[in-house]
């Protein structure tokens, strides 16, 4: 709390002020040191100033056979500044939060500039924040981190975890159960009076198996997500998940290898809709504009897909991976229609892009930590469920390729791709017949997307991680099952 707090202030007079904020939480304390600084930033002669603050609390632990091999908690604080001067802008993070350390990375930017604080006699304007927007205190978040798996349960879930693996799998070459959490709390304070707090909760668990038998060999990975959930870990139905790991390591092992050529393939929902957030996603965000790396940069309006498309990025759906109830420069979370009927219909837009390209803020600001500047990124990203029955996909192919579960890949700057497939099987007159393995998929993403011919209404979403000019963050995927008409499947 400031003890003294004139209402209007003389840049000199900040040597005598006193702070008092909370060490352990981010609450109205920090009201009076961050206006100051973003008052002192102004009158340094910036146009735009912004405070990222965040403590993290963040633990992984990895069973391998029947030992856990790995525990790797990570406590960490910090700040980052943003200053904006015209279309210039710059980023200093900081790990002390005393109000001289920030101040101290204020000048820094400052400089960087070509700013400097103003003379002692200056006038440092008021800037007046909200009333700060606590979506913790307002969701009951505050008890989240408390209420999460120890770390001896951690252990004893992933060590059950693994033994089911053993029991239901077979030729077993090695098998792996890993979790993670990631808890943080944020606070965000910028001049154009935003003031907003939230705690998020990731937490994540998955199998990763390798199976062998002679020349033969299978890898299945398989993940899920949640962000609001401190009992994630306990309800985790590790069984199920291990019978279906098994089974499809089971049918990859002895699978045929895919023969190249040019097929027509449905694609499952959930993972499968990688491909979209790789190849299509990402060439929506306002960085690529800004670089000049995407072929949609004046396509807004056109139609950039087939009329059977809709796609959605939206940070509400509950518990999905990349839901937010705020982003990381305190704009509220909202649902944004990308493409509309083949039409695209709005890009991804940080505050960054939205001033330099001109399109609307999504509430898309996001980045992995305080060492990062936001930048426009996916929240839950999604192709939005159809008007087909999924069994009228299958009907509709004489021979082609079922894509059951993806693997990883790699995409151009402009959307040139290739993605595995760890699990697929061939089509013959609009049944699934048998297993193959070694296929990737080669395309490029304003071909392939008028080629989605059908979108079944099966919708279904899968956790992800994202890394991008921001660092990593944690995203949502999804689609219902989709025909492509016509793609070009690598093989032997």
């Amino acid at each position: 709390m400031l003890s003294t707090y004139p209402s209007t202030l003389l840049s000199k007079e900040l040597l005598s002020l006193q702070y008092n904020s909370t060490s352990d939480r981010f609450d109205e304390t920090w009201e009076a040191p961050l206006s100051t600084l973003l008052g002192l930033g102004r009158a340094a002669g910036a146009d735009f100033i912004e405070f990222f603050l965040e403590r993290a609390n963040y633990i992984s632990c990895q069973a391998e056979e029947d030992t856990i091999t790995s525990i790797s908690p990570r406590l960490s604080t910090g700040a980052g500044v943003r200053v904006f001067r015209g279309s210039a802008d710059c980023y200093v993070s900081t790990n002390d939060l005393s109000f001289n350390g920030l101040k101290a990375a204020l000048e820094k930017g400052l400089s960087i500039l070509g700013l400097q604080l103003p003379s002692p006699n200056a006038y440092v304007p008021e800037i007046n924040l909200e009333l700060l927007r606590d979506y913790a205190t307002k969701k009951s978040k505050d008890t989240w981190l408390s209420g999460c798996s120890s770390m001896q349960e951690m252990g004893e879930v992933l060590l059950d975890a693994n033994a089911q693996l053993k029991v239901k799998a077979s030729h077993v070459q090695s098998r792996r159960a890993v979790y993670f959490r990631d808890w943080q709390e944020v606070l965000i304070a910028a001049s154009d009076g935003t003031f907003a707090r939230d705690i998020r909760l990731s937490q994540s668990v998955g199998y990763s198996l390798l199976c062998a038998e002679g020349a033969n060999r299978a890898a299945i990975n398989q993940r899920v997500g949640d962000t609001s959930s401190p009992s994630f870990l306990r309800t985790w139905d590790y069984a199920t998940t291990a019978a279906e790991v098994a089974e499809s390591a089971g049918k990859m092992l002895y699978a045929d290898y895919v023969e190249s050529g040019n097929y027509p393939i449905i694609m499952a929902n959930q993972f499968g809709g990688v491909i979209f957030h790789e190849a299509c996603g990402h060439l929506l965000e306002t960085t690529q504009i800004e670089r000049k790396t995407t072929p949609f940069a004046d396509k807004k309006g056109q139609k950039i897909a087939h009329e059977s498309l809709t796609a959605w990025d939206e940070g509400l759906s509950s518990e999905a991976f990349g839901t937010i109830d705020m982003d990381d420069e305190g704009m509220p979370a909202q649902r944004t229609l990308l493409i509309e009927k083949g039409i695209l219909k709005n890009f991804i837009s940080d505050r960054t892009g939205s001033m330099r390209t001109g399109q609307p803020r999504t509430g898309s600001g996001r980045r992995q930590n305080y060492t990062f500047a936001a930048a426009s990124r996916m929240r839950n990203t999604y192709i939005a469920p159809g008007d087909y029955a999924t069994e009228d996909l299958f009907a509709s192919i004489d021979k082609g390729i079922y894509c059951k579960k993806m693997g990883g890949g790699s995409v151009g700057a402009t959307g040139q791709f290739n993605f595995a497939v760890d699990e697929a099987y061939l089509i013959e007159n609009g049944k699934l017949t048998k297993p193959l393995k070694g296929a990737t998929l080669i395309g490029d993403a304003q071909e392939i997307m008028n080629k989605i011919s059908m979108c079944s209404q099966d919708l279904g979403l899968a956790a992800g991680f994202c890394g991008s000019v921001s660092g990593s963050i944690y995203v949502t995927v999804g689609q219902p099952h989709i025909k492509v008409d016509s793609i070009t499947v690598g093989g032997r």
